[in-house]
């Protein structure tokens, strides 16, 4: 871990040896990148960045005994987490409570993007908003930021905007040059304009007929959950005392100058142990997001409410629906809204932006959504690429919190930048903005608590502050996990990109796998790149349930739920044996966690393709044909397949598989879940297969390759043969 800025005084390295020039008492420990314990002198009163990460039972004994904090912050997203670790930098004493886990809410079902808002500029520029150009130029400048703050969970992405009139083409080229004029020197990389072939081979997929070129321009992309929980981590090592999973009650109250009552603490809640206790604070921080206006009204009842949410919904498609790094951004589509079509871990994510909502809780991606944005993807996709309903592997719906200023005069007026607010009680809310902004939205915010409760800090120490597994990562860091450890390249390259130089801890833990090659590292699932260790490793990072691990420690739930689900109780024993779990709290977290991919991640509207499609609409032939492979596993004529059925023709082919997988393959099918597959079912699998409803069924597969293993394995008679020898 490197110096910090604020050390006096010589170290000596080894032996445990120390020299001073200060005479200064206070000492902190680090291991240099050589592994060498190092001791260095802090000036009096700054913030020490912590070695050890404490447990979250650490944090909760800190926010109960600490005595009264400088500044507790509401909200564990993103900007809940700038904010703490904003003021842990300040050498304020900083609480911070979140009553979900970490980025559980809008910090984690974001667009990806790190931008500074191309449509905001056209805006500023067409209606001479100077207040939207404002917030373009600061968010330029918070992306470079934000991207050098965690490079390992963040990089460039160039963004195609394909042109279909030529009248376009020195339109949108002003639009995107003066974009990076107004970044100057923090512009990423200049933009440029293709020529029709050049597009189509950067991006075959593209529809060909009346494109004329497209312009490329770059922004940021990053794991948002990661990110967040970085910056969370981060705020922690700095001395914050921080805890997922409390939840506020209310605020308490006490008469300040004047007579007024001024808030002076909260009450909340342990919600895995319902043990309630208060924590003392000078300055409570309300930094929500969508749930702003719920705890302002916690201050004062009869407060006007400021926020107004805007959803937007998004999916993800298998990676080969976009090019690896090459991301493409319409902002016109056929009802006004921004439609995006961007690579993410391998996979691709399409979605819009700004759909107004009524509510405050992350609503369900329905069936109109998803058709929406598959209309919308066909739109630039080429025919020869078949846009299929049934390669929708997760969907999810993010809540922007847009807010009205109390402030402004126009209180109908919606801003897209943040607003600052401090009640007559002193309580301080920051509401608004964007992920991109989090940092300056966190600055301003401490600065305001600052003024207003006459709070003894230094300036701002953020900018340029490394987070969380930046300080000593590379980009060929993996190299070392595959040779020191021997682990997979894709699997190393993986844990180097999300825990950045913390990587090492997690390969620390990996199980032997016991082949020859790996030597550790063994999947969740084997097509994604997750390994049991981190289950472990992100219940040191706070992990308390699996949805924790399955959303946010790992993206399996947002990349592709069948996949999550069928990792979950793999990962439930691993915490069971972690935290202590007894086998209904196992239950208990299974179920939770089916229910979350069901309902918020797209699950309910992916099975929705069989489970509603009763109607069978197959040709009178294919019906024979599918009839004849059903009847091949149903020998007896029952009428339906069970476990046994499949088991023997499998077998007959000598194909062996586990009775756990076949038990899952049938239950994909299973409608009525009788523990059978009738042949109803089957020919409705086979007619949503049909219509690209449902894509990538393990059963139609493995019964196709049973009945083509069969057919080869037929003996050709002797009289057809010329008679042999």
């Amino acid at each position: 871990m490197a110096f910090q800025k604020a050390v006096k005084g010589t170290a000596l390295i080894g032996g445990g040896a120390i020299a001073t020039v200060f005479g200064l008492s206070q000492f902190s420990q680090y291991r240099n990148k050589h592994g060498a314990l190092v001791q260095v002198q802090a000036a009096e009163g700054a913030p020490v960045r912590k070695e050890h990460l404490p447990s979250r039972e650490q944090q909760l004994q800190a926010l109960q005994s600490s005595g009264e904090f400088d500044v507790l912050v509401i909200g564990g997203g993103a900007t809940g987490c700038g904010c703490a670790l904003d003021a842990a930098t300040r050498g304020l004493k900083t609480a911070l409570l979140e009553r979900d886990d970490f980025s559980s809410g809008t910090s984690s079902r974001s667009t990806k993007l790190i931008h500074g808002g191309v449509r905001y500029l056209q805006k500023a520029i067409m209606k001479l908003d100077l207040e939207q150009y404002r917030m373009v130029k600061e968010a330029l400048e918070e992306r470079a930021h934000l991207l050098k703050s965690a490079p390992h969970l963040s990089a460039p992405l160039p963004i195609m905007l394909p042109i279909y009139k030529w009248w376009q083409l020195p339109y949108y080229w002003v639009g995107i040059k003066l974009y990076d004029l107004v970044a100057g020197s923090q512009c990423l990389r200049s933009s440029y304009v293709l020529t029709k072939a050049r597009a189509l081979e950067l991006f075959p997929m593209l529809r060909r007929d009346r494109l004329v070129g497209a312009i490329v321009y770059y922004d940021g992309q990053h794991n948002d959950a990661r990110m967040n929980l970085a910056i969370a981590l981060t705020a922690a090592r700095y001395g914050a005392a921080t805890a997922n999973y409390t939840e506020v009650r209310q605020l308490l109250k006490a008469a300040g100058p004047g007579g007024r009552q001024r808030v002076c603490g909260v009450r909340c809640r342990d919600v895995l142990t319902g043990k309630e206790f208060d924590v003392r604070a000078k300055c409570v921080i309300n930094a929500t997001g969508p749930f702003t206006d719920s705890v302002r009204r916690m201050d004062d009842e009869q407060v006007p409410d400021i926020c107004q949410p805007s959803a937007g919904v998004h999916i993800v498609m298998p990676g080969y629906y976009s090019p690896d790094n090459m991301g493409l951004l319409d902002p016109a589509t056929s009802d006004g809204r921004v439609i995006f079509f961007l690579p993410w871990e391998k996979m691709t994510i399409a979605g819009t932006t700004d759909s107004p909502t009524d509510v405050t809780s992350h609503p369900i991606p329905t069936e109109e959504d998803i058709n929406f944005i598959l209309s919308e993807v066909r739109n630039y996709l080429g025919p020869d690429v078949e846009v299929r309903r049934g390669d929708v592997l997760a969907a999810w719906s993010g809540i922007r919190p847009l807010v009205t200023n109390p402030d402004s005069k126009d209180t109908q007026s919606i801003s897209r930048n943040h607003v600052v607010t401090v009640s007559d009680s002193g309580l301080v809310t920051i509401a608004g903005g964007k992920w991109t902004t989090y940092r300056a939205m966190a600055r301003d915010t401490i600065d305001a608590a600052i003024r207003e409760h006459g709070l003894q800090a230094g300036s701002c120490q953020t900018m340029g502050l490394q987070l969380e597994g930046a300080e000593d990562w590379s980009p060929t860091l993996y190299i070392r996990l595959v040779q020191d450890y021997g682990l997979e390249s894709e699997v190393a390259q993986h844990l180097a990109s999300t825990y950045g130089d913390k990587a090492f801890e997690v390969a620390k833990i990996a199980q032997v796998t016991g082949k020859r090659w790996p030597i550790v590292g063994k999947r969740l699932v084997s097509e994604f790149p997750y390994i049991e260790a981190e289950v472990v490793y992100g219940v040191k990072e706070y992990a308390r349930t699996a949805v924790d691990v399955i959303s946010r420690r790992t993206r399996l739930a947002f990349l592709n739920v069948q996949a999550a689900e069928e990792a979950l109780p793999r990962i439930v024993d691993i915490m069971a044996k972690e935290l202590n779990w007894c086998d209904q709290k196992k239950k208990e977290q299974l179920e939770a966690a089916r229910t979350f991919l069901y309902y918020e991640m797209g699950y309910k509207v992916k099975t929705d393709q069989l489970t509603d499609s009763s109607e069978i609409s197959l040709l009178p032939a294919d019906i024979e044909r599918y009839k004849k492979r059903f009847h091949m596993f149903d020998k007896d004529k029952k009428g339906f397949i069970t476990i046994l059925d499949v088991q023997r023709v499998l077998q007959s082919i000598s194909v062996q598989m586990d009775e756990n997988t076949l038990h899952e393959i049938l239950n994909e099918v299973d409608l009525n879940k009788n523990g059978q597959v009738e042949l109803n079912e089957f020919l409705q699998l086979m007619s949503a297969i049909q219509k690209g409803r449902v894509s990538g069924s393990r059963l139609a597969v493995l019964m196709k390759s049973a009945e083509e293993n069969l057919r080869r394995r037929q003996a050709i008679p002797v009289d057809r043969s010329g008679g042999g020898l």
